[in-house]
């Protein structure tokens, strides 16, 4: 059982490593497609895994990951076990901004099956900013992308002068 560690890894000049942790494999893939077509002045590499731990037969060859982003269904339960379950894989240094969770289908209210309170209380328990959204809609794909990329360019540590740790607590109080 392998746990990611968030500085095991040298990093890469002018490159930055996102993992999205979601079980909608058709969501993530999306959201990556967007976050490639807007314009960056750094490489991006985007991992996507169901859960966590990722294998460990590729673990010398996988770059340092930058920004976690655990994907939330609001209309499954199992988006929200499957995200519990995953965070046993992740260091508590992880948690000092470089992870997120990303709360998808909030339009549809009337067909949600995870109490918003469990996920308020797994931000809060993990210190970790909680976005919300609409993935199904092209506009907000968007906006979503550009923000989880100006979080990785934080997280890459390409922003003079701001931390991910002081990134991550505006978020946190700016809601």
């Amino acid at each position: 059982m392998a746990v990611l560690r968030p500085f095991d890894k040298l990093p890469v000049l002018n490159s930055a490593t996102l993992l999205l942790v979601g079980s909608e494999e058709g969501v993530q893939q999306e959201l990556a497609k967007a976050m490639l077509r807007e314009k960056k002045s750094f490489k991006i590499n985007i991992h996507l895994a169901t859960s966590l731990p990722l294998p460990s037969e590729g673990d010398h060859l996988r770059p340092r990951i930058d920004l976690i982003v655990f994907m939330i269904d609001i209309k499954s339960q199992y988006s929200l076990k499957n995200v519990e379950a995953s965070l046993a894989h992740v260091a508590a240094n992880f948690f000092l901004g470089k992870v997120c969770f990303l709360v998808t289908g909030v339009g549809r209210v009337n067909y949600c099956s995870v109490e918003m309170s469990s996920i308020w209380k797994l931000g809060e328990v993990y210190c970790s900013p909680v976005l919300y959204c609409e993935l199904e809609l092209e506009r907000v794909r968007v906006a979503t992308a550009q923000r989880l990329l100006r979080m990785l360019q934080i997280c890459a540590g390409h922003v003079p002068g701001v931390s991910a740790l002081t990134f991550s607590f505006l978020l946190r109080n700016s809601y």
